[in-house]
């Protein structure tokens, strides 16, 4: 394999794709891997090497090891960690492996991805990661911007808007993991961070890449080490592509991909988005509690479509819901699309997680909805679409899937991919894997219609 021009490391599985789908758009051949790629060792496996994202059976390979290169034709490789939640020296160590992975491949610049809200506490991960990312990549300087105005986040004067409001009244306020209460994201990076945390303003990212570079300096000067960065539409983050060009860290969500392959000389090609024809039952299966996916959810039922919503409280008293899902499912799913959903109002997630606790509840709808997903598609499924971060993660480490080839976008940040599955003999299957906060009122519909 040739050596990756950008190697990428994400936080969570559908920020994977939601940045995989910028760079192809912008004319990059990607792969996402899942988790990093197998190691080769000369002797058996290290008994150090962790689960991804702490759950069992698929591990993160530890240090020392002998990486294997991917085998495929590619600029770009984004690793898709569930990395967003976890304990912070976790998060740290297990990107760090990647990177290991990354550079191995001969990447020739890193990029680490977050969610387009900032989503993190005060302990991190944003920051502990990219000091750690900085500190084994000898980087004394690098940016941070969630900035994507495609799906209506920029950042202006250092605070994050989602749309029309701020950050911290948006509904992430009510994040059940990562509550946003601050849209300051200078004062929310410095409190994660021990460099200090400086801001490139609009007044300075309007006037161009050599604007920018100057700012950079002078920040440098003045002990600035990591800086947001104002861009309020994608001519401001193609501004700030070129500046970029030699850092060897670029932090950002996934809007700053869309200026970083003109750097490398590729421009946009619908080759680089293609996949192999699409077949087989369609379903799609939902954890998000975002107000995006209430409304997808919503939409999807009024046009008539046959959906099914899982009780927590049910799968907590032991009640097999998996199973009663995919028995509803199975007459339906040979004539329509299914939805299979867990989404609730803000107050209804709160009184699940008052009677099971939070991390306990996440992680127990997590599960049902994987299951779920694993068996619609040994039952035939070969489109499938699944709504949430924390939910896709589950759902690919159940269908163990662990590269997938980035295809066309369905709707800003949210591309259909292919994948190979035990679960999907022969041809494989095609998924989706959709943040939350992303996608128009009708995605589950518009959804099937991009693949035909």
């Amino acid at each position: 394999m040739a050596k990756l021009l950008l190697g990428c490391i994400a936080d969570d599985f559908t920020g994977a794709t939601d940045l995989a789908n910028n760079l192809v758009r912008a004319g990059m051949r990607v792969v996402q891997a899942i988790g990093v790629p197998e190691a080769r060792r000369a002797g058996p496996p290290q008994a150090s090497a962790r689960p991804l994202g702490g759950q069992r059976g698929h591990e993160v390979p530890s240090v020392g090891a002998e990486f294997a290169p991917l085998a495929a034709d590619i600029d770009a490789v984004v690793v898709a960690l569930k990395s967003r939640t976890i304990a912070p020296a976790e998060a740290i160590a297990q990107s760090l492996d990647a990177l290991r992975w990354l550079q191995a491949q001969g990447a020739q610049q890193i990029y680490f991805k977050y969610c387009s809200t900032f989503d993190s506490t005060p302990q991190g991960n944003i920051g502990p990661v990219t000091e750690a990312l900085m500190e084994a990549l000898q980087c004394d300087f690098t940016i941070a911007t969630p900035a994507f105005p495609d799906n209506k986040r920029t950042v202006f004067k250092g605070y994050l808007f989602a749309g029309e409001v701020l950050l911290n009244e948006s509904g992430m306020q009510n994040h059940p993991l990562t509550p946003m209460t601050d849209p300051n994201l200078v004062r929310v990076l410095q409190a994660q961070c021990t460099r200090k945390v400086g801001l490139i303003d609009h007044a300075v990212v309007a006037r161009g890449a050599a604007a920018i570079a100057e700012r950079i300096e002078q920040l440098k000067g003045e002990g600035v080490s990591i800086a947001i960065v104002d861009a309020v539409s994608n001519d401001d983050l193609l501004r700030l592509g070129p500046a970029l060009a030699k850092m060897p860290l670029v932090t950002a969500g996934s809007g700053v991909a869309i200026g970083l392959p003109a750097n490398f000389g590729l421009a946009p090609s619908s080759q680089a988005s293609a996949l192999p024809a699409a077949g087989g039952l369609r379903a799609v299966v939902s954890g998000s509690c975002s107000l995006a996916t209430n409304r997808q959810v919503l939409d999807f039922i009024q046009r008539g479509g046959a959906a099914l919503a899982v009780d927590p409280l049910r799968i907590a008293a032991g009640v097999d819901v998996a199973a009663e899902a995919l028995a509803w499912a199975a007459p339906l799913v040979e004539k329509q699309p299914v939805l299979v959903y867990s989404t609730a109002e803000a107050g209804a997630v709160k009184s699940v997680q008052s009677r099971l606790g939070v991390e306990e509840a996440g992680a127990m709808v997590e599960r049902t909805i994987a299951a779920i997903a694993r068996g619609l598609v040994e039952r035939g499924v070969r489109q499938l679409v699944v709504a949430g971060g924390e939910t896709s993660g589950a759902c690919v480490q159940a269908l163990g899937i662990a590269q997938m080839q980035i295809g066309p976008q369905i709707d800003p940040g949210v591309p259909w991919c292919h994948a190979r599955s035990d679960a999907a003999p022969g041809a494989g299957l095609h998924i989706a894997l959709k943040s939350g906060n992303f996608g128009g009122d009708d995605f589950f519909t518009k959804a099937f219609t991009v693949l035909g």
